[in-house]
């Protein structure tokens, strides 16, 4: 019995040692050694061509680019998040080293101004020059407010807030102006930002009031306008949007103009303006968290999202057609096979995407540290400022009185028996 065993172990080392072997030749004959690079992208969601609906998978583009050009295996691991302060905490937390992030410009503002992000080499990232718009990239541009110089940061897409409604819900004559977020007649079928500059920012804009103010008075008045407002909204969404306005469970939304298009094409219903009072104007951008790993990796994946070349599929065309939103790459603005796309989704609203001339627009500025505490004081205390309505008052009551009936029933019939 013992040989018996002895073999046994013999045989199943033997089968272990031929099974490693056969996964070492097929891993030689393949040209890949294992040594496989993760590039850990984070975005907004639905803000890349992804490869759904037939469009072109600009990250598995970007894999083949990589081993064709520098014969190294690159893997993207491509997450998302729905708000940039919900990137922020992510990115804070630590719990994951990002390689590419693409926040807005208030957001890089902050990032830069606590040294959270990495300055690019340029050499890894050619196309920034050679295909992005003068007003957005370069020594003269106007839009690089937020980062002067495009030290850390490489525009992706650029946009403003505008208001999207369902034209078989909501009156004609109620359109134009911020204060169709607050009118009565649509109440249950608004839907809010649910994120603290952008939701405050809708009651300053309403209101008149600077929405970059160091006035804590005027910050509170927002609050109390978001408070007003609270008891017609039928939730504060970010990515939940899509579903609940193609789905015409809801009338009227603030929402970013890119994703108005998205939502269109699922639902002709849906139209939108930007608000009389102003608007916010953004801009988002992809750059390098300090504490990436694949610094080189990571700049040549932004180079490449900056690509016109069809070999690959053209990953900046794809991006934009994809996600609709205004494109500061000059070589895709100028692509009619861009503009004949975007046409025919919508003419109208795609002339409206690069009206900035046109419409009264101010951006976000990064706030002081005591300006950023009060935000988020502000926020917490509207979201927890719940209004109990009179059902829910008669409903406690009823249960209290219960409870009481039930504690007094059982004492009298527990004395009843002590007695007896």
């Amino acid at each position: 019995m013992k040989n018996i065993k002895k073999i046994i172990s013999a045989l199943l080392l033997l089968s272990l040692l031929a099974a490693s072997c056969c996964c070492l030749i097929c891993c030689d004959s393949s040209g890949d050694s294992g040594n496989v690079t993760t590039l850990y992208v984070y975005n907004w969601g639905e803000y890349i061509s992804d490869g759904s609906e037939d469009s072109v998978d600009s990250n598995e583009q970007f894999e083949k680019w990589y081993f064709d050009t520098f014969g190294e295996r690159v893997k993207v691991s491509y997450s998302t998040y729905s708000s940039n302060e919900d990137m922020y905490a992510k990115l804070s937390g630590g719990a994951v080293s990002y390689d590419v992030i693409v926040p807005s410009d208030y957001m890089i503002e902050r990032l830069i101004k606590e040294d959270k992000l990495a300055p690019l080499n340029y050499d890894n990232i050619p196309l920034a020059k050679e295909n992005l718009d003068s007003e957005f990239f370069g020594e003269n541009a106007k839009y690089d407010y937020y980062d002067e110089g495009s030290v850390y940061s490489v525009p992706y897409f650029y946009g403003m807030i505008g208001i999207i409604y369902n034209t078989e819900m909501v009156d004609e004559e109620d359109i134009g102006s911020w204060d169709i977020m607050w009118n009565e007649k649509y109440k249950g079928n608004i839907l809010q930002f649910n994120n603290s500059r952008d939701a405050l920012g809708t009651a300053q804009y309403k209101l008149g009031i600077d929405v970059n103010t160091d006035n804590e008075a005027e910050w509170r008045r927002a609050l109390e306008e978001l408070k007003a407002q609270k008891n017609i909204v039928q939730g504060y969404v970010m990515d939940e949007i899509f579903n609940k306005m193609e789905g015409g469970s809801a009338a009227i939304a603030a929402y970013y103009a890119g994703d108005f298009l998205t939502m269109y094409e699922n639902n002709e219903s849906l139209d939108f303006f930007y608000p009389s009072e102003g608007t916010n104007l953004y801009v988002d951008a992809m750059c390098i968290p300090k504490t990436s790993t694949n610094k080189t990796v990571a700049e040549r994946y932004i180079n490449f999202m900056l690509s016109v070349d069809e070999k690959y599929g053209a990953p900046a065309i794809a991006n934009a057609e994809y996600t609709y939103y205004a494109s500061p790459n000059a070589k895709v603005v100028e692509s009619e096979e861009y503009r004949d796309y975007m046409n025919e989704i919508k003419d109208d609203a795609f002339e409206k995407m690069y009206a900035l001339d046109r419409v009264e627009a101010t951006y976000y500025e990064n706030l002081t540290p005591e300006k950023l505490a009060l935000i988020n004081e502000l926020w917490e205390e509207l979201k927890s400022d719940i209004d109990v309505s009179p059902t829910i008052y008669i409903i406690c009551i009823a249960i209290v009185g219960s409870l009481v009936g039930f504690v007094t029933f059982f004492g009298i019939r527990k004395r009843k028996r002590n007695s007896y």
